[in-house]
């Protein structure tokens, strides 16, 4: 079971430290790469067709114009993760739009933008990943039961 994150610049990468902690945690494994859907997007197909058959679900990463996560999606038949970056001047939004507004036929499932989002596209990869690995259904079950006493 693997999770491959594929961020626009080595800028978002404290975005996804909450993310790749939990997925450690969980036992999954995890694989980032840096490419832009923009500035290196022979170099983004690239990396889908390799990674492919290796990846269980694609975290896209993105600020502003954030297109990533759709060109992964138009790419691949696997889930697609995107997970918008918080940066100016709409602080997120922007990003978070161009990944919410995929074109019929090529979803993205989308978290929320900066740290949180780091965080929930781990947990919402694992839940994917869940209906196919068992011990990992149990393991967010444990997570789960962890918020539940912490309220």
């Amino acid at each position: 079971m693997k999770v491959i994150y594929l961020i626009g610049s080595n800028s978002d990468r404290p975005t996804i430290e909450p993310g790749l902690e939990f997925l450690e945690k969980m036992g999954v494994k995890v694989e980032v790469l840096v490419t832009s859907a923009h500035r290196t997007p022979e170099r983004t197909v690239k990396i889908v067709k390799e990674k492919e058959k290796e990846a269980d679900v694609f975290v896209a990463v993105a600020g502003g114009a954030a297109h990533l996560a759709g060109v992964v999606a138009a790419h691949t038949v696997k889930p697609v993760i995107g997970l918008p970056v918080a940066v100016a001047p709409f602080n997120g939004l922007d990003s978070l739009l161009s990944m919410v507004q995929m074109p019929r036929g090529v979803p993205v499932a989308v978290v929320s933008v900066g740290k949180w989002g780091g965080l929930n596209s781990a947990i919402l990869a694992c839940e994917i990943l869940a209906i196919k690995y068992p011990e990992l259904a149990e393991k967010l079950e444990k997570y789960r039961e962890e918020l539940r006493a912490k309220v």
